[in-house]
């Protein structure tokens, strides 16, 4: 079964609760600066392993020193749904132990 899109209230009120995280479109998007390229690597394959858990997976980019994040649901037309956001809280959770900003 397709998750719900969110309402843009519901999209806004959760965002609200993830600083750094915006509404760019359709998607929600993060970018995290790390202290180098190690570190940014290393958080881009723990970001996948969640992913694989969570059975749901954004667009990542991998930057010397920097990680961006552009998540949406494919199976809810390309909307934002429930699942971006369980997936932004966890990504949020490990970013610190990356000594992500």
């Amino acid at each position: 079964m397709p998750a719900e899109p969110l309402s843009q209230q519901e999209t806004e009120n959760r965002l609200s609760e993830l600083p750094g995280w915006t509404l760019d479109g359709d998607r929600i998007v993060r970018s995290y600066r790390l202290p180098g390229h190690f570190a940014a690597t290393a958080m881009v394959v723990h970001i996948a392993q969640i992913q694989e858990e969570l059975g749901h997976h954004s667009d990542l980019a991998l930057g010397y020193n920097s990680v961006a994040l552009s998540v949406h649901t494919h199976d809810a037309g390309g909307a934002v749904t429930a699942k971006d956001f369980a997936l932004a809280h966890r990504v949020e959770a490990i970013a610190p132990g990356h000594g992500a900003r």
